[in-house]
């Protein structure tokens, strides 16, 4: 393939993080009065690959729009302070396929999360030296597809030069619509009805690409 770029997500495609942010989100919320809301490992992976304000509206539901957001807000930057504390779970290979990806294309991580979530992982995990650059929808509020775009036009790399790595089907869309080629990550959270690559592990990228 005549790729110059692989792009990651984040959630479900370099990591599982569900855990570590249901704890982080738990502990904000039970420190909200009159706030009854649960949160679990469960619910948190079914609402992870949307951008916040979904999240929020999805997780929280008050009835007011900026009380979720709100809540969704001190959630996520709270969450941040944690992962850069305990981490997640990484899939099995991960920094062994990203030092061999590395040597040869440029990475980049383009994720629905909020600010501060991609660099508590490349920190924790000491992984940015394996990246060229990243963004996410924290930092402009602009769609996944835009921020695919964003990413290669920053970096001088055409988008069909490109792969996006992801595990939905928003991810796919995202991704074609951004006029990249799409690695659907079996292994995550979600399904994806089109792909040019199927990897049932993240270690696969090394011998398809």
């Amino acid at each position: 393939m005549d790729i110059e770029a692989v792009i990651f997500d984040m959630d479900g495609t370099l990591w599982d993080s569900a855990k570590s942010v249901a704890a982080a989100w738990s502990r904000v919320v039970s420190g909200i009065e009159d706030l009854n809301i649960t949160v679990t490992e469960s619910k948190v992976r079914g609402v992870m690959g949307l951008p916040m304000d979904e999240i929020a509206a999805k997780l929280f539901a008050t009835g007011d729009e900026a009380l979720d957001n709100e809540i969704m807000n001190r959630c996520g930057d709270y969450e941040n302070v944690y992962l850069r504390r305990h981490g997640g779970v990484l899939y099995d290979g991960l920094e062994e396929t990203l030092a061999a990806l590395a040597k040869k294309y440029k990475l980049f991580i383009v994720s629905n999360c909020q600010s501060g979530y991609i660099e508590a992982f490349l920190d924790y995990y000491g992984f940015a030296r394996y990246f060229t650059d990243f963004t996410c929808w924290g930092d402009n509020k602009v769609s996944k597809d835009n921020n695919i775009k964003l990413i290669c036009e920053r970096n001088g790399v055409a988008a069909k030069a490109a792969v996006y790595v992801g595990d939905t089907q928003g991810d796919c869309v995202s991704a074609y619509r951004a006029g990249t080629r799409f690695a659907f990550a079996a292994y995550g959270f979600g399904e994806a009805n089109r792909y040019d690559i199927i990897l049932n592990s993240i270690t696969d990228l090394i011998n398809v690409l």
